[in-house]
């Protein structure tokens, strides 16, 4: 059971199972769920999410490693907290905000290109933390290359 509960919770509840893409499904299938966090409660809600799937991945994403290889394709509980860490910095401007899609699809795009180019040191974590912790902390690095990049365009209206 518990390891059953564990793979159904990093694979964000059958999502990493997607036959192609799987990361890049598990990061859009997030979107939604950025959406209400960030308009109904701003950077508090996109923060809370943030650690909570991040909490819930290291925990099934251990017992996940029991029984498979490092990082195997569909654990994707990593893209889902990485994803949502991308909108940390414009989660003010989310905030009740029903025209930000270009800042959720720019964001989608930026924190994509992160998870998959691993610029040092996300391909440090994911090659050397060889555990649940570097499983998640990749993505999270990720995410937060995404929410740099993600704001200075907003602050210097490339995308609003």
């Amino acid at each position: 059971m518990k390891q059953r509960f564990s793979f159904l919770l990093a694979t964000f509840f059958g999502v990493g199972y997607a036959k192609a893409a799987p990361g890049t499904i598990g990061s859009l299938v997030t979107l939604p769920l950025a959406f209400v966090l960030a308009y109904f409660h701003g950077l508090p809600g996109i923060v809370c999410g943030t650690l909570a799937a991040f909490v819930i991945g290291v925990l099934s994403v251990k017992e996940v490693l029991k029984q498979t290889p490092h990082d195997p394709s569909f654990v994707v509980i990593d893209e889902v907290a990485g994803q949502l860490m991308t909108f940390a910095a414009v989660a003010s401007h989310l905030q009740g905000n029903w025209h930000a899609w270009p800042l959720y699809l720019c964001g989608f795009i930026l924190f994509r290109i992160f998870d998959i180019f691993k610029p040092q040191p996300v391909g440090w974590a994911d090659r050397k933390i060889l555990n649940a912790w570097g499983v998640m902390l990749d993505d999270i690095i990720a995410g937060v290359y995404a929410m740099l990049i993600l704001y200075i365009l907003f602050i210097f209206g490339f995308v609003s």
